[in-house]
């Protein structure tokens, strides 16, 4: 039976076949490279209503809506909430789309991948990439679809890295830009809980050097990497308010490692044993290691509007939320005010939540509020 609302399929655009392949930022080439995307909504006949969404590092392209195939329960696009008919991205006026980002293992080429030259998965031959990279694949599938300007950009996150990488590379294709929840490079507080979990990956026996496709996984190592992450998306005044110090379907202490006393122990277990289901270990290496090298700081300064001839200017609203303490107010501050030197038309929010980094991943109609009425009204 299938579910109500939005059904829509992933689709694959494969290019850089040789000897045209893709030239990385590290000087390493790949190809054929494989992007996978979901659409929604119609492509008006002037092509000017296209919506791109760039999703965080462990999202994937179903942004909203159902597959076909979905089973009564299954649970809808990642940001079902935001994107679809009526909704904050309204799919009855824009054609939007969500590309699966390189090096991920969610249909786009990744380490998991086939490489061409062996026959055997990538693994740690998998050339290391930037997030320059995974925006030229997006830029060369727009291409392909015959896309040469987009109404907004959005994402959060890692995705908000993204949308700051396209208007710094491609400015006169972006309308408006929406960042959300994100900055213009890492602290040293991200980058250690990202070789935090890096190195739990690497500890791993199992792991063999990238090289377990095909036989026993990391499981332990992806798994304590996620609850690192998972920790790093909630707030104190969340954990405090889901868990305290509350235990877990027992009435006391049992003395011991291996049976977690307390709920919150028992959900980061939870939510790392699901997370090795459905990712793969040597992604989160490579695309973590992606977000720590990002760094447009210098690039946001320099990309103001042209002087002489078109002002290839964007327009951007920046979201930011009170408690996230990954990417906190003050990094989106910083960016607002490097924008606002270049002479960019930017509106600022900060949005009062407890709920910690990932709050923009979950309904609140103050966001949806905001983000429809700034692409709606973008001139």
């Amino acid at each position: 039976m299938k579910q109500s609302g939005t059904i829509v399929e992933k689709q694959y655009f494969t290019y850089g076949a040789a000897p045209d392949r893709l030239q990385l930022e590290s000087g390493a080439v790949l190809g054929p490279v494989t992007i996978a995307y979901e659409t929604f909504g119609t492509l008006n006949r002037d092509r000017d209503n296209v919506i791109l969404i760039a999703h965080a590092f462990s999202g994937d392209s179903h942004v909203a809506g159902h597959y076909p195939t979905d089973r009564e329960g299954d649970k809808p696009g990642w940001w079902d909430f935001m994107v679809g008919p009526g909704k904050g991205i309204d799919t009855d006026k824009y054609f939007v789309i969500c590309p699966n980002i390189l090096g991920s293992c969610m249909g786009s080429t990744g380490p998991k991948s086939i490489n061409p030259e062996t026959q055997k998965p990538y693994g740690l031959d998998f050339p290391m990439m930037t997030i320059g990279d995974m925006v030229t694949t997006q830029k060369a599938l727009l291409d392909h679809l015959g896309i040469s300007e987009l109404r907004a950009v959005v994402g959060g996150s890692v995705g908000g890295m993204q949308v700051l990488e396209w208007c710094v590379r491609f400015p006169e294709m972006i309308r408006s830009a929406v960042p959300i929840a994100t900055t213009m490079r890492h602290s040293a507080l991200a980058i250690a809980f990202n070789e935090i979990a890096r190195q739990s990956i690497m500890a791993d026996p199992k792991w063999n050097n990238g090289d377990y496709y095909g036989g026993d996984f990391p499981r332990m190592g992806l798994a304590v990497a996620r609850m690192v992450g998972h920790v790093t998306y909630l707030s104190d005044e969340a954990m405090r308010r889901k868990f305290g110090r509350r235990l877990q379907d027992k009435e006391a202490f049992s003395f011991g490692f291996f049976d977690g006393d307390f709920q919150v122990e028992s959900y980061l277990r939870y939510q790392g044993s699901k997370f090795v289901d459905r990712f793969d270990a040597n992604s989160l290496l490579y695309i973590t290691k992606a977000a720590d090298y990002f760094d447009v700081v210098d690039r946001v300064t320099a990309s103001g509007p042209l002087k002489g001839g078109d002002l290839q200017k964007v327009k951007y609203l920046v979201i930011s939320y009170s408690s996230d303490w990954l990417y906190p107010t003050y990094q989106a501050k910083e960016l607002v005010q490097a924008l606002k030197r270049t002479g960019q038309d930017v509106s600022f929010c900060e949005i009062e939540a407890d709920c910690g980094h990932d709050a923009f991943l979950i309904p609140d109609e103050r966001l949806t509020t905001l983000v429809k009425g700034f692409i709606d009204g973008v001139g």
